[in-house]
């Protein structure tokens, strides 16, 4: 669960360059670290590392970071150009365009009804933990 959680949040370590290197000046959605063949390399090459060093049972480590992954790409999907096809294709799909109404820009997502999907799925993780903590098991 560790590895998943850790995982599911790299495809935004980007935003450290966003904001300290490239001052804002590209979404960084459209950096390597949003697109799905970065993460496929990664997960290769690690895979083959691990299998060189006969170390085959930590596979389901990548496939559960991998699954992390593109789980944020294809929420990131939802309101945000993602380039699924790059290096063969630059067309960034998404399902909804979220509308620029509002003073700072964060306000427009968060007043979106998508921002409503994100809610959901934060809830049903804490209902998740919290049942399990407080779910009594026989001893």
């Amino acid at each position: 669960m560790g590895v998943a959680l850790a995982c599911s949040v790299l495809p935004d370590v980007d935003l450290a360059y966003f904001y300290l290197i490239d001052q804002r000046r590209h979404a960084h959605h459209d950096y390597l670290t949003h697109t799905p063949i970065f993460w496929l390399a990664i997960a290769g090459i690690l895979a083959v590392g691990l299998i060189a060093c006969r170390k085959s049972s930590w596979l389901i480590f990548v496939a559960m970071g991998l699954l992390s992954i593109l789980l944020h790409l294809v929420l990131d999907t939802v309101a945000a150009d993602i380039r699924w096809l790059y290096p063969f294709s630059d067309r960034a799909f998404n399902l909804v365009q979220v509308p620029a109404l509002y003073q700072p820009w964060y306000l427009n997502f968060l007043f979106h009804w998508t921002s409503w999907i994100e809610l959901a799925i934060c809830l049903l993780g804490i209902s998740i933990f919290l049942k399990d903590i407080f779910q009594t098991r026989p001893q």
